[in-house]
């Protein structure tokens, strides 16, 4: 019995992770991330790999980048404007920037 319910947890924890991977992948689709990002490949704009390389460790890294897709810019990463992004709630901009620097 013990052993069903530390299976059954395990199978919930891993569905959990697996279904808020979808949301955050929804979320970068619905607001155009995916037209110039990709997890570990550049496209227009660097990788979410890269990304979260360069903040590593970088405390106030989720303050920096939720800027920076307020505003956009460019310079950081090249001279290709990354336009500005005011669509997404504080909260969903939190967890998709929260979501890239854990890109490994």
């Amino acid at each position: 019995m013990k052993r069903l319910l530390t299976a059954s947890a395990l199978a919930g924890a891993a569905l959990f992770t697996i279904g808020n991977a979808l949301a955050i992948d929804e979320l970068h689709k619905k607001y155009t991330c995916t037209a110039c990002h990709a997890d570990d490949t550049k496209l227009v704009g660097p990788s979410y790999k890269d990304v979260a390389a360069k903040y590593k460790g970088d405390k106030d890294a989720v303050k920096k980048l939720s800027e920076k897709v307020r505003k956009g810019g460019m310079g950081v990463w090249g001279q290709i404007p990354m336009p500005p992004n005011p669509t997404p709630t504080d909260a969903e901009l939190k967890t998709m920037i929260e979501a890239v620097l854990k890109t490994k």
